[in-house]
């Protein structure tokens, strides 16, 4: 299931480069993934005091620079489901050219805030995130 999410470029977005820093595609991508989670109402189910889901594992390649007043599309999907792991893919383009910007793979856990630890994905969250897959 592929998710697309809308955000503008703003003049606070940028390093003194006049471009979009590195460290600010991040946020993007991460702001896309909360919508998409949100989207598909099942952030409460794998965020909360109990679990969270964290990334421990994340490569972006950088294809040019987006600049300030653009609209960019994030794209968001899961593209794989594991034991203890899933993988999304995120692509960022230009909404009007479909200019690829930037693209990811990252790898998320089902972390337990008891235990300290990452845990095996089953139950109802396997299911939750079978469902989100491809």
């Amino acid at each position: 299931m592929r998710h697309t999410t809308s955000l503008a470029v703003r003049g606070y977005h940028l390093d003194v480069y006049g471009h979009v820093n590195n460290a600010r595609y991040l946020e993007f991508l991460e702001e896309a993934r909360w919508r998409f989670f949100e989207e598909q109402a099942v952030i409460e189910s794998i965020t909360g005091e109990e679990l969270a889901m964290v990334v421990v594992n994340i490569n972006i390649n950088y294809r040019r620079a987006a600049l300030i007043h653009e609209e960019l599309e994030i794209a968001t999907e899961v593209t794989r489901v594991g034991n203890k792991s899933f993988v999304i893919h995120q692509e960022i383009a230009v909404a009007k050219t479909g200019e690829m910007i930037a693209d990811t793979d990252g790898t998320y856990v089902l972390f337990d805030n008891k235990l300290g630890r990452a845990v095996v994905i089953e139950g109802e969250y396997k299911v939750l995130l079978d469902k989100l897959c491809g």
